[in-house]
């Protein structure tokens, strides 16, 4: 299901094949919570702004339409016409932050739904159940997510508690698929690591799930908080630990400079929804750093928001009009600052891919790394 083409350093340039496309890896997922990426950007947009994965959440889905309208209609990919690979998030992280709403059990979790109040049960194999119905490409394990920081046995004993989730998930997975009304027969299931940010837990629970023979594998609980340099530390002691024939993803992240300092420590995988937040805020992201559209100083200013960019709304648009659309509240203002920011992370990766095809990694991540941090 995954190979790798070729590395440079522990860099690895790679496709995951699965049975809705191939993804070309390093690759970034956008973050389409509900089924749609907020800022009226369509599935169709997705396409023409380079998006190889789309990314839902099991627990807003589950909320709200419900799993079982979403099975009945046919899945999410019919729901959501978007035809290429789906990553379903197992709703662990949302019901862990519902922080005095929950109550943890062997079993699962209990707590109170952000729509209505009602209580709602979910474990290890209602969020399997939740994710067949959905038919996504690729199922996330349901894991607790701690706080960070965490006090020590704490952290290790919720390690353990994810680990035995993990099996009881993978074990669902497999009857699930066995059903024959089940929507994607060829579900993948990828496990996650956990362990806050103490390093012996981390490559302890690595080394243990490593063996359960998964489909892909995640890092989980980073970009919560910690230091940048912490958070690049415990991926370098991880990833050493993870499967090399499997997928890595690093969930979450993050910022470019984030994306290249994990892709040079051996991750494939990302997901965030930093693009699309900050885009709504009229925070945008070009090849000569950050801008933020709403200075004054964009007031006159007829030219795209990136002279280097190839998006449809660089081809088209000004910053004038954006900014105008921004402050009168239009609803294309949004619309078009998703669309670039979201179609700049697509062709970054593709820029990453193209340097790890051409053995200039280190070159490329020495030249972009400070220029695209650089607020302008």
């Amino acid at each position: 299901m995954f190979k790798v083409i070729k590395t440079e350093g522990a860099a690895r340039r790679g496709e995951l094949q699965t049975n809705r496309g191939t993804v070309q890896t390093p690759a970034f997922m956008n973050v389409a919570t509900a089924g749609a990426i907020k800022g009226a950007v369509s599935a169709a947009d997705l396409k023409e702004l380079g998006c190889q994965v789309m990314l839902s959440n099991t627990y807003h889905l589950h909320v709200r339409p419900g799993d079982r309208l979403i099975k009945e209609c046919g899945g999410l990919h019919t729901f959501t016409t978007w035809d290429g690979p789906i990553l379903t998030d197992s709703g662990g992280f949302q019901v862990f932050s519902l922080a005095g709403l929950r109550h943890i059990e062997e079993e699962g979790v209990t707590f109170a739904s952000h729509v209505d109040g009602r209580r709602i049960f979910m474990g290890p194999e209602e969020s399997m159940q939740i994710q067949s119905h959905l038919g996504s490409t690729i199922a996330m394990a349901f894991d607790e997510c701690v706080e960070n920081p965490a006090e020590y046995g704490y952290a290790k004993a919720s390690c353990e508690r994810t680990t035995r989730w993990l099996i009881r998930c993978q074990a669902e997975m497999r009857r699930l698929n066995a059903l024959p009304d089940t929507v994607n027969p060829e579900q993948m299931l990828f496990g996650i690591n956990q362990g806050c940010t103490y390093e012996d837990l981390r490559v302890e629970h690595m080394k243990r799930i490593a063996d359960l023979g998964l489909d892909g594998y995640a890092i989980g609980g980073l970009a919560v908080g910690e230091p940048t340099e912490v958070m690049y530390t415990i991926i370098e002691k991880v990833t050493p630990h993870m499967p090399a024939d499997k997928i890595r993803y690093l969930m979450g992240v993050g910022t470019p400079a984030n994306i290249l300092n994990a892709v040079e420590r051996g991750v494939d995988l990302f997901d965030c929804v930093m693009p699309s937040r900050n885009a709504r805020h009229g925070h945008l992201f070009t090849s000569s750093g950050i801008i933020n559209i709403n200075n004054q100083k964009y007031e006159k200013d007829m030219t795209p928001i990136d002279e280097a960019c190839g998006c449809p709304v660089c081809r088209r648009y000004s910053k004038a009009y954006i900014r105008h659309l921004l402050k009168s509240t239009e609803m294309l203002s949004q619309r078009l600052l998703v669309a670039h920011n979201l179609w700049f992370y697509n062709h970054f990766l593709e820029e990453i891919r193209k340097a790890l095809d051409e053995n200039r990694f280190a070159a490329f991540k020495r030249e972009k790394e400070e220029i695209l941090s650089t607020r302008i």
